[in-house]
């Protein structure tokens, strides 16, 4: 069997990023891509449970990977298998998971089906001796999100969740900065995702409707929250390496109000210890400012989704322009109710700079796959990375609990896990 050479600058180079020392401080997980070789297994074997849009979508990296093999496809929807297919011709299908995870010969599974059914398969992969990724929300409740990770940690697998950004060299280089205190102590993170659209996909049938559109419906989702806040709310413990504890919102049906029971418009406030504010807020009525995490300095912001960061304290305006201002001020100055009292707050003009120097070419799904696959081949479970999947979808089912109750409510002890205790000497 051939080696597999699993090399970190190679991995470096198609992440487009410089500075392996610092990059792998700020992101620990990163760590699968070694300079070792291993002749162990050459190539992972996959099953592909749940081959749907999203599905497809991370089906695509794998079969660019010549270390990934998808030998297996499992949904109850014909058409989905039958476009899975076109990129795995030679897969076998199943329509029940639980024949696919009976193949010895597969070593891992890929799990993208409705929110609902996460839990219970991820549970019967890793019974079955499967390596685990895990489309995020990893489950529907933070108690089936906690039994994911404690089977995880008993049966030794390797376990990922959909959180790409830990992979997107625009955040990985940005949370380096961030850690390294370039943009001064971070004191607010507020974070938006905007669309202008009703969230259907087309129903063949009227008896299809919950199947295809499950995402609408309280059975099977939590809408919003678990769909979209999931990614965000994963950057802000990320940059401030804590976990907020508290959290308050809001949520109601405002535009689309076609029988669906997720809300379409929601917001929740989440408080760290000290009292800095992490903030979700997204509305599907209006596109206008799309979806950015907004990282807010003391000494300058970051918008990782842009790839961009912007400095407090810009560079002096040209000459003329500053003697124009200056003859403004002064003018100004000599009116007895002038001040910074009533001077109004305009945003800042600065255009910022590009955090990797140009426009952002990944999302880091790419990078995110091909991690798995390394973890898989040389059975280490990257650091951190199931946890950041676990707590980011834990945050997220505390949101979606306080817009239900109308409360106020603390993250419980019992949720907790002991990587809190010193995940800030890990990763800082």
């Amino acid at each position: 069997m051939e080696n597999v050479s699993l090399d970190r600058r190679e991995f470096l180079k198609k992440a487009g990023v410089a500075g392996a020392a610092a990059i792998f401080l700020a992101s620990p997980w990163l760590s699968v891509f070694s300079d070792s070789k291993y002749t162990d297994k050459s190539v992972v074997k996959l099953g592909i449970i749940g081959p749907g849009s999203r599905g497809r979508y991370l089906m695509q990296f794998l079969a660019n990977n010549k270390k990934a093999d998808i030998v297996a496809l499992c949904d109850i929807y014909q058409p989905s298998l039958d476009e899975a297919l076109k990129i795995a011709p030679n897969a076998k299908t199943y329509k029940d998971y639980r024949y696919l995870l009976e193949d010895k010969n597969i070593d891992a599974v890929v799990i993208a089906t409705p929110l609902n059914t996460h839990c219970q398969i991820a549970l019967d992969a890793f019974d079955a001796g499967k390596h685990v990724f895990c489309e995020k929300s990893i489950g529907f409740t933070m108690e089936e999100c906690f039994a994911m990770y404690n089977k995880h940690k008993s049966s030794g697998k390797i376990f990922f969740s959909g959180q790409q950004r830990l992979f997107d060299p625009r955040y990985i280089k940005a949370m380096e900065m961030i850690h390294q205190g370039t943009f001064g102590d971070i004191q607010a993170i507020r974070t938006f995702w905007f669309r202008n659209g009703d969230w259907r996909r087309d129903v063949p049938a009227p008896e299809l409707e919950r199947q295809i559109n499950w995402r609408l419906y309280r059975e099977y989702s939590k809408g919003l929250m678990t769909e979209l806040a999931c990614h965000q709310l994963q950057i802000g413990s990320w940059a401030l390496k804590s976990i907020p504890n508290k959290v308050m919102g809001h949520g109601a049906i405002t535009h689309w109000k076609d029988g669906r029971e997720v809300y379409d418009n929601v917001n929740c406030i989440y408080v760290f210890d000290n009292g800095q504010k992490l903030t979700f807020e997204s509305v599907i009525s209006n596109k206008f400012y799309g979806l950015e995490e907004q990282i807010l300095g003391t000494l300058g912001t970051v918008e990782p989704e842009k790839g961009k960061y912007y400095f407090e304290n810009v560079a002096p305006a040209p000459g003329f322009l500053r003697l124009i201002n200056d003859v403004e001020n002064k003018l100004f100055e000599t009116l007895p109710f002038a001040g910074t009292s009533w001077a109004p707050e305009t945003a800042n003009k600065n255009e910022g700079d590009y955090i990797l120097g140009d426009k952002p070419k990944s999302d880091g799904s790419d990078l995110m796959m091909d991690a798995y696959v390394e973890a898989v081949i040389t059975r280490k479970q990257p650091v951190n990375v199931a946890e950041e999947g676990y707590y980011a979808s834990a945050l997220t089912l505390l949101g979606d609990m306080a817009i239900e109750k109308g409360e106020i409510l603390t993250f419980p002890d019992q949720f907790k896990l002991d990587y809190l205790n010193h995940r800030k000497t890990v990763i800082s």
